[in-house]
């Protein structure tokens, strides 16, 4: 305090410089992934006969090198099969007419979208029209999946804050813990409310989708106060870094991993919002399909959270015994039963015996 107001201009100047830094790391960080969104590996399938399909095959790796990995199927039915278990994100079906495209829009209406003009292009040399099947549709309220994005920005800052809440405000562990799980159980049954019943941006069982954001909002609440339970206030700040500041800019919830520059694609779905968006997908359009990965993260995150609350005795839980000691501090000295101070040890001294 004496050094801030004896110095106001150095460090008013400090904190501008440190404000201009983190700012230059922090637009890169949400902007870089966006600008440069492309396709890198993508999994997408050639189905139809084997000589048509490795000849289509060739077409699109020579269009765009490291741009899709190409599985090639038999048929139809094992090609949409195959959209349905989020095994690749689009087909193109070679048939009788000709070559069609089979999308899931549910993955990602942004790669259903870039496949769309991938086939266009493929068919500029014969003039004729690829036909697009919609084998999994997005939300019909949400064609887009805008809404399914933006809804996962409040969410992560609600367990933020509900992580941070919990660690500055409750000194008991077992309430912290009592407090996290509440608050999983709460945030999973008003999340989907709220995108099911009243937005209609998800369109699938409303008892999974609950139980989907209820592990999310466990997982991110249970990191930073985890974190926060060892480490004190610092520990909270690297929660919120793992679950807001880093995890939602390469979450890819709005596009999907294989758009965003590697290794922050796959990174991202090792960290609270990418994989809580995984899921809350798989759940609610695939029927669970592909849910393992991302529900064995969030679990994790959400039981290692837990755990550190509940034994951890770091800067944020040594409240308590501070205060017992303060408080005994003060304390006038036992007196015995007629009033006289109880006998001390030779050469001991109060506080008193020191002013």
């Amino acid at each position: 305090m004496l050094n801030r107001i004896r110095r106001p201009l150095p460090t008013a100047l400090g904190i501008a410089a440190l404000a201009a830094v983190l700012m230059a790391l922090l637009v890169p960080l949400f902007a870089a992934p966006a600008a440069n969104l492309a396709p890198r590996d993508l999994p997408v399938a050639v189905a139809g006969p084997a000589p048509a399909a490795d000849e289509l095959a060739g077409r699109l790796a020579a269009a765009r090198p490291g741009a899709f990995e190409v599985t090639t199927l038999p048929d139809a039915a094992t090609a949409d099969r195959a959209l349905r278990d989020r095994q690749v994100y689009g087909a193109f079906v070679i048939g009788p007419a000709g070559v069609a495209l089979h999308t899931a829009a549910a993955a990602s209406p942004t790669v259903a979208a870039l496949l769309t003009e991938a086939a266009a292009q493929l068919s500029a040399g014969t003039g004729r029209p690829v036909p697009v099947v919609e084998v999994v549709p997005a939300a019909p309220d949400d064609p887009r999946s805008v809404g399914f994005a933006a809804g996962f920005l409040p969410f992560a800052m609600a367990a933020m804050a509900a992580g941070a809440l919990l660690i500055l405000l409750v000194a008991s562990r077992v309430a912290r813990l009592l407090g996290l799980v509440a608050f999983g159980a709460l945030a999973g049954g008003v999340g989907a409310i709220v995108l099911h019943g009243w937005l209609g941006v998800l369109d699938g069982n409303p008892f999974a989708e609950a139980a989907a954001v209820g592990i999310f909002a466990l997982a991110g609440a249970a990191t930073v106060a985890g974190l926060g339970a060892v480490l004190g206030r610092p520990g909270i700040g690297l929660g919120a870094l793992l679950v807001f500041l880093v995890g939602n800019p390469i979450s890819a919830v709005g596009a999907a991993p294989e758009l965003l520059p590697q290794p922050w694609g796959a990174v991202g779905q090792f960290l609270p919002v990418g994989a809580g968006g995984t899921l809350l997908r798989s759940v609610t359009f695939f029927d669970g399909a592909g849910a393992g990965q991302p529900l064995a993260v969030l679990a994790g995150y959400a039981l290692v959270g837990l755990v550190l609350v509940l034994v951890a005795r770091g800067p944020a839980s040594a409240g308590a015994p501070d205060q017992v000691g303060a408080a005994g501090a003060g304390a006038p000295h036992p007196t015995g039963p007629a009033g006289a101070e109880v006998s001390r040890p030779a050469g001991a001294r109060t506080a008193a015996d020191t002013r």
